[in-house]
């Protein structure tokens, strides 16, 4: 079963892109392209890529090599199975695009839409995207199929630390109240109760020194005390009672307005209504 599509991008990233430049003119500073093997500067236009074997070599790739590939390089999509979304982890997704039909294809793409709507399932598929075959996922989402590029299997990294090789002892007043804590903040997600605050707070800074403003002060953020886990997993069930008006454990949750988490190293209370902040990516 095959659907032509035209794809579009379905996300964009709101960060801050930085130029390298001089700090005396604000300049922006460029390279040249020099060849490592003759030291001579090359032109755009006899660039072209290649690919170093195991062995040294280099082999160039021409334009005309990458047509010859034995693929499909239209834009039909190759359904290959339907599945559970349950079934497909979340780790190989890449990439996210709208989807619209070819003129010709939009009865088969609504009967499509329509088909995993109801059924709740995902399809699997194939396509092929600037020359390179990749695997996706399809999905139903306000009236339209949304794509979702994903990882081969041999892509995702297989994690390796050291604690997976040592059993760690939980014990069970430590489980039973880390799952009073999950009962006491339980709630449904709404991505407009949360904001990037960092991107405000660049804003705020790229546009004061814009207008030679004075920069504004960084809030000052107190060392919190070691505390054990237990003691922190207490205080941020009450916290998050605290912030529910008393709510207890179990019953239905209702919106918080505030609370915070609390300042101990295993600490994981908070409100929905936080801003949510950027977690740093590991090196």
């Amino acid at each position: 079963m095959t659907i032509g599509v035209r794809l579009y991008t379905a996300t964009e990233e709101h960060d801050f892109r930085f130029n390298q430049v001089h700090r005396e003119d604000g300049g922006r500073i460029r390279y040249r392209r020099v060849c490592q093997v003759c030291g001579e500067e090359v032109a755009y236009a006899d660039i072209a890529k290649g690919y170093e074997l195991d062995d040294g070599r280099v082999v160039v790739m021409e334009a005309e090599d990458f047509d010859k590939l034995p693929i499909s390089t239209d834009h039909a999509i190759d359904v290959l199975e339907f599945v559970p979304v349950e079934e497909i982890d979340p780790i190989y997704f890449q990439k996210t695009y709208y989807l619209e039909p070819d003129k010709a294809a939009t009865r088969p793409y609504v009967l499509l839409r329509t088909a995993l709507e109801r059924s709740g399932q995902l399809a699997v598929v194939k396509i092929t995207i600037r020359q390179r075959e990749t695997l996706a996922m399809l999905r139903a989402r306000d009236e339209l199929l949304v794509m979702h590029t994903m990882l081969w299997p041999d892509e995702v990294r297989k994690p390796d630390f050291e604690f997976l090789d040592s059993e760690v002892e939980v014990r069970p007043q430590e489980l039973k109240m880390a799952a009073s804590l999950v009962d006491s903040m339980a709630g449904s997600f709404d991505p407009g109760d949360f904001t990037d605050d960092y991107t405000v707070a660049m804003r705020k800074v790229i546009e004061a020194k814009a207008e030679g403003a004075e920069l504004p002060d960084r809030p000052e953020v107190e060392a919190g005390e070691v505390i054990d886990l237990m003691t922190a997993l207490e205080r941020s069930v009450e916290q998050a009672k605290s912030a529910r008006g008393g709510v207890s454990a179990g019953r239905k949750p209702v919106a918080r307005k505030s609370g915070s988490g609390s300042s101990g190293k295993a600490s994981g209370a908070g409100s929905r209504k936080a801003p949510a902040k950027k977690k740093a990516k590991p090196a």
